[in-house]
């Protein structure tokens, strides 16, 4: 078990979000990450693409401050678009430099990480939001 353990304890996961300058997104994406937080047992942190803080780079260094050696990188967006097939694996350095003249400006930190990034997909067409949108539109029916 310790095993175990130990191997969580250098994994680490990133929920990545856009980033505004108003603070509705910024609050929903921390809030999601305390709730993931208390179900998992490893560190998690949140960056923001563009104009929100932490930044990617930042977020991915707190994250190596604590001994992570992958990095679970999950973009908090519903769908694909020029955020998470170019942008982001730009900021993470993962791309392979063909997106360049897709990308927005944004972030030109470094990162600085030597350990393996993951990157997911993004949230999807999945049932579990049918779910919520189901609650959504319940509430508003008389």
């Amino acid at each position: 078990m310790a095993s175990n353990s130990n191997q969580q304890n250098k994994i680490g996961v990133l929920l990545v979000g856009h980033g505004s300058r108003l603070p509705y997104g910024e609050k929903v994406i921390k809030e999601l990450a305390r709730l993931y937080k208390m179900e998992v047992e490893y560190p998690v942190a949140v960056g923001f693409m563009n104009i929100s803080k932490p930044t990617i780079p930042e977020a991915i260094k707190r994250l190596s401050q604590k001994g992570v050696k992958k990095i679970i990188v999950t973009p908090v967006f519903l769908a694909h678009g020029v955020h998470t097939k170019h942008d982001i694996p730009h900021i993470l350095g993962i791309d392979d430099g063909k997106g360049d003249e897709h990308s927005h400006e944004h972030q030109h930190e470094k990162i600085d990480f030597d350990g393996e990034i993951i990157y997911t997909e993004p949230l999807g067409a999945d049932p579990r939001i049918v779910e919520i949108i189901k609650d959504r539109v319940s509430s508003a029916l008389p």
